[in-house]
């Protein structure tokens, strides 16, 4: 299950509307070994594509040193879909080299759904899992959990004891 606060799902979404009808693309950064998407680092699309991403080489080369530096590591690693579902293509599965990172996929295929899916993709195996979003302003022992871009009946709502 990703875990990810409210306001890093917010400044995704915005930052793949506002690439739209390009795909947008980047990481949520987080402490080494955690889990734990912190820090939002939206990069630039190099392919500027509507049905491919691709990161800079030299932006990607500063933001691994950057991670490294501060003792971070990708946790999740996010692009958008902007005329189909958010699922990984092809060749999102081909690319996806971070087998500990979350691969989050926003579809900004309709304007006002919030079409947003996690999947870890291993050895070009592809598990989609639940999103738990975290927000700070809600007690944190009645968060909610979301499969995103599901039908309703097929929604996984849950409350948390922690």
């Amino acid at each position: 299950m990703l875990s990810i606060d409210r306001s890093i799902v917010d400044a995704i979404v915005a930052h793949a509307r506002r690439d739209h009808p390009d795909e947008a693309c980047g990481v949520v950064a987080g402490p080494v070994g955690s889990d734990t998407p912190t820090r939002h680092i939206p990069m630039e699309n190099a392919a500027r594509s509507m049905t491919f991403y691709e990161f800079d080489s030299m932006e990607q080369l500063r933001v691994w040193r950057e991670m490294d530096d501060r003792d971070e590591e990708p946790v999740v690693i996010y692009h958008s879909h902007t005329a189909t579902e958010a699922y990984p293509s092809r060749t999102d599965i081909s690319f996806a080299g971070e087998p500990g990172a979350h691969y989050l996929l926003v579809s900004t295929r309709e304007p006002d759904t919030e079409e947003i899916r996690s999947f870890r993709i291993v050895d070009g195996v592809v598990t989609e899992e639940p999103v738990r979003i975290l927000d700070a302003g809600v007690d944190p022992h009645a968060v909610q959990s979301y499969m995103f871009g599901q039908s309703p009946a097929t929604v996984d709502y849950e409350c948390s004891d922690r």
